[in-house]
């Protein structure tokens, strides 16, 4: 005997994959915040602050000149559009 009503098993079915879901969601958060807290470890160093800084945001010393070389497989053609 099955019964379709408001605790039918589609809609159990339906949530345990939600379940499932948000399960794996907590899992990828929980390894990306270790992953945060490493670098924050990392950055408590001025030296690691000053390659983060130079890596990410480019930033240099006064007397200094930066170049960004792109090459040319990595820039964007009209065939890639």
């Amino acid at each position: 005997m099955l019964f379709l009503d408001s605790n039918s098993w589609l809609i159990h079915r339906e949530l345990n994959q939600e379940i499932d879901e948000i399960k794996a969601n907590k899992l990828y958060y929980q390894t990306e915040i270790q992953k945060d807290k490493q670098i924050l470890n990392e950055l408590k160093d001025s030296i690691e602050i000053e390659r983060f800084a130079r890596e990410t945001y480019f930033m240099k010393r006064p007397d200094e000149d930066v170049y960004i070389i792109e090459y040319e497989d990595s820039l964007k053609t009209d065939k890639d559009e």
